[in-house]
């Protein structure tokens, strides 16, 4: 069994190789990952999920540009591609499982953040309906109306796109009151994901999941 300092090396070295833009070292670290079975759900999170927050802040504060990000991107999907098979193969950690919409709203082809979430619902054992980016409004309140999820997530990256927030949400509540709205991206904190009149605010791709089963139980 993996040691607790080993695998907070491993963890760590996934992190920084994220924000590194090293896809190579991702990739190792990821079969490292396998071969020392360390949790994959967790080096996912704290490692890769983490390390893309960071290169997120960094492209929030003009440290990081385009380029930089889209090659962070690279590296995170190297290691998602290795990992994700594992992680549904665990057969999924949420005591609370159920079916939620995703989707980047119009306006942003900004996606990364919103993929990761979806990687952490589907290895929490959640069905995902992904409607992908740059999504009409009214496609979230059809499809929350043809599959009966009780969640739908809404994802912006942008300061412009984050508006559209607010009328997907009153959309989603006037077709259906019961539904959940689930908030989240760089320019989003609780107190807009509250003015935006959203049941829940997830500030990372790691807290959806725990913030959507809570939304699940009120």
């Amino acid at each position: 069994m993996t040691s607790k300092e080993r695998t907070r090396e491993i963890i760590k070295g996934l992190y920084d190789a994220v924000v590194a833009f090293d896809e190579g070292k991702v990739v190792e670290l990821s079969h490292t990952v396998l071969n020392e079975s360390v949790d994959p759900y967790v080096a996912v999170v704290d490692g890769l999920a983490s390390g893309m927050s960071e290169v997120g802040d960094r492209f929030n504060k003009m440290v990081y540009f385009v380029p930089e990000l889209l090659l962070c991107s690279d590296a995170l999907y190297a290691g998602l591609n290795i990992l994700k098979p594992a992680i549904l193969a665990s057969g999924g950690k949420a005591a609370v499982k159920g079916s939620i919409v995703l989707g980047v709203v119009e306006g942003d082809i900004h996606d990364i953040g919103k993929n990761l979430v979806k990687v952490m619902f589907e290895a929490a054992g959640w069905t995902v309906h992904d409607l992908g980016r740059d999504v009409k409004l009214q496609r979230f309140v059809e499809e929350q109306a043809k599959t009966g999820s009780e969640v739908v997530g809404l994802s912006a990256l942008t300061t412009s796109s984050m508006l559209a927030m607010q009328q997907a949400v009153h959309m989603i509540k006037s077709s259906n009151p019961k539904t959940r709205v689930l908030v989240g991206g760089a320019p989003i904190n609780i107190d807009v994901a509250k003015k935006f009149g959203a049941d829940g605010y997830a500030p990372s791709a790691g807290t959806a999941v725990a913030e959507a089963a809570r939304l699940v139980k009120h």
